[in-house]
């Protein structure tokens, strides 16, 4: 069976507006049907605990609905306005977003990521979406291109 390298960014955000949602969606589906690359989390205690916490979602719920209805993501959002009842606080979204877009890896991630990379670390690429997208890049390459 093939197992998949995420390559939604984080900083893609679907209909609703909520960055990083589409990504969670793509790796939780991933994982339910047994086909993510192992060195991705189906659901991780960054980025996708902060989607789930700042919409207000279950954890254990939402991975259940994942896996039980196997959900394309018009349907995940569907779902989501569902259990917010038909609408999500754009207050609310713009905070989660803003975080997302503002978080900074620390220097041990950031060096060890641009290395894998092979690229230099000359200050320039900090974001923690940047650096994600190049680390799923380069294990793409590593895993399917190489």
């Amino acid at each position: 069976m093939s197992q998949f390298v995420p390559l939604i960014s984080s900083g893609v955000a679907g209909p609703l507006g909520v960055l990083h949602l589409p990504r969670l969606w793509q790796k939780a589906s991933l994982e339910a049907s047994g086909k993510l690359h192992p060195d991705y989390p189906g659901c991780g205690k960054g980025y996708d605990q902060m989607v789930l916490d700042g919409l207000g979602l279950d954890r254990e719920e939402f991975l259940a609905y994942i896996k039980s209805d196997k959900p394309t993501y018009v349907q995940l959002e569907g779902w989501v306005l569902a259990k917010k009842g038909g609408s999500l606080d754009k207050a609310a979204v713009q905070t989660l977003n803003d975080a997302i877009k503002g978080y900074i890896h620390d220097d041990a991630t950031r060096a060890a990521i641009l290395s894998s990379a092979g690229r230099p670390d000359d200050g320039t690429v900090k974001d923690a979406i940047g650096l994600n997208n190049l680390d799923d890049w380069q294990s793409f390459y590593n895993e399917v291109l190489k």
